[in-house]
């Protein structure tokens, strides 16, 4: 089976800066849920694998004493060393690396992260078991994973945008096997060795004053976007976007609100 291109950092690379820009806002709700679901103690160590542009990463940096950032896409760790050093979070460190291979010691984390990360992972078993490995024992893992899309008024909406205007779109599928299903994620956890193992629904609510700040949001910082334009000329990606910019204004209120929603579980290494 072909690998997925969104499980190889080239497509992350290429939409870095837009990304931390655009879609990070989006993410920010999920990351601040996680943080309170693993309540870190101040002189707590972190690491945020899949970290992107560091979105929790750099909020749990005022809270913590230190956090270990790594993710596989050079661009998006060349972008939170910029934010590091113009905010002054320097107890924020970062790296780049794979999840399902990290270069860090046994039991070195307090707490372990990976928001939106391990579901792109071709093999998920390991980077169950590397996160489970880098924890303290007693430590806290959370982890995130979206939800089926019809639980997600704003991914529904845009995936519909999608399908009116790329011929030959295919939309997310359910899938009852993966990590959109609570009782599968709460499993590979226990796989892993996990214990101690709760999974939520948490949905952010958002708000678009124009057809035009949607389209941004949706279009400038998605990877899976990037990808469908890049197999097009420019001129062909005009006539797309455009069909998809009529749909949404034909099916979108500006300030209605729209929320996504995820799962997430946190989980403890055993002592």
């Amino acid at each position: 089976m072909p690998q997925n291109p969104l499980a190889t950092p080239g497509p992350w690379d290429a939409i870095a800066d837009d990304y931390d820009e655009v879609t990070a806002r989006t993410l920010r709700p999920f990351a601040a849920r996680a943080l309170e679901l693993a309540d870190p103690a101040p002189s707590a160590r972190v690491i945020d694998i899949a970290t992107g542009p560091g979105t929790l990463a750099l909020l749990a940096a005022p809270r913590v004493q230190e956090v270990v950032a790594v993710d596989f896409a050079e661009a998006m760790i060349r972008r939170l060393r910029h934010t590091v050093m113009r905010t002054g979070a320097t107890n924020v460190l970062t790296g780049i690396g794979d999840g399902q291979d990290l270069h860090y010691p046994s039991n070195r984390f307090d707490a372990a992260f990976s928001m939106f990360g391990v579901i792109f992972f071709p093999d998920k078993t390991k980077g169950f078991a590397e996160i489970l490995r880098v924890l303290r024992p007693g430590g806290v893992a959370v982890v995130s994973s979206w939800a089926p899309t019809a639980q997600s008024p704003l991914m529904t909406l845009l995936s519909e945008t999608y399908r009116a205007g790329i011929p030959g779109y295919v939309p997310r599928t359910p899938d009852p096997n993966g990590l959109e299903n609570p009782e599968v994620l709460e499993k590979e956890l226990a796989a892993a060795g996990f214990t101690d193992i709760s999974v939520e629904p948490f949905s952010g609510s958002y708000t678009f004053d124009s057809v035009e700040q949607l389209w941004d949001a949706a279009s400038r910082g998605s990877a899976p976007v990037s990808l469908l334009r890049a197999r097009v000329d420019e001129a062909t990606w005009k006539e797309q976007e455009q069909a998809m910019i009529e749909y949404l204004t034909a099916n979108f209120t500006p300030g209605t609100e729209l929320s996504s929603t995820a799962l997430l579980a946190r989980a403890r290494k055993p002592l």
